[in-house]
């Protein structure tokens, strides 16, 4: 009995030490904080928030129309109409509709470049680097740029391409363009 007397007592000074470790710590973190007290006090003198009041609320007004025998604004008129019907009834070049795209079709043609030729017997084809570094071979009928650029011409140093670029009227116009050889000296 007496030994588990002293396991209980030695259990409680253990105890009693650790409480009197606990309460020192303790007492250090209530040490003096006036300066961080003051530098808080300041802070909030400095940065003042103000918020601006909202604008007032403008009541939406609703608008009748009330032109009974006026042209409805939101119906093309009738001149506009028949121009759009003679437009598209009109001769002249169109881009094909049933055509396939081709690779090089979806890049603008300033990022293309011609940088050689390969001749195979009687056959033509010009090199043409695109921007994401692959070459492409193509020869006259091919298409290239995204202006429906068809290839009508391979020569030494460039290619020639007829584009149909829209006139601004419903129309399309041709347009010529060249691909000139890529030297290096740019």
């Amino acid at each position: 009995m007496m030994s588990n007397l002293k396991i209980n007592l030695l259990h409680n000074a253990k105890r009693a030490a650790l409480a009197t470790l606990a309460a020192a710590a303790l007492t250090a973190c209530d040490s003096d904080m006036s300066d961080l007290e003051q530098f808080v006090a300041e802070t909030r003198q400095k940065h003042q928030g103000r918020v601006d009041p909202l604008p007032p609320f403008i009541e939406y007004e609703t608008v009748t129309y009330t032109e009974t025998g006026l042209r409805d604004p939101f119906k093309p008129s009738q001149q506009a109409a028949a121009t759009t019907v003679v437009n598209a009834s009109a001769k002249g070049p169109r881009p094909s509709d049933n055509r396939r795209k081709e690779a090089l079709e979806g890049f603008p043609l300033d990022s293309l470049k011609m940088v050689g030729i390969l001749r195979q017997s009687t056959t033509s084809w010009a090199l043409v680097l695109d921007k994401d570094g692959t070459i492409h071979r193509v020869q006259p009928g091919n298409y290239a740029g995204q202006n429906h650029g068809r290839i009508t011409k391979i020569s030494e140093n460039e290619i020639n391409l007829v584009e149909l670029v829209p006139d601004g009227i419903s129309g399309w116009i041709q347009r010529q363009a060249q691909l000139k050889l890529d030297t290096g000296d740019n």
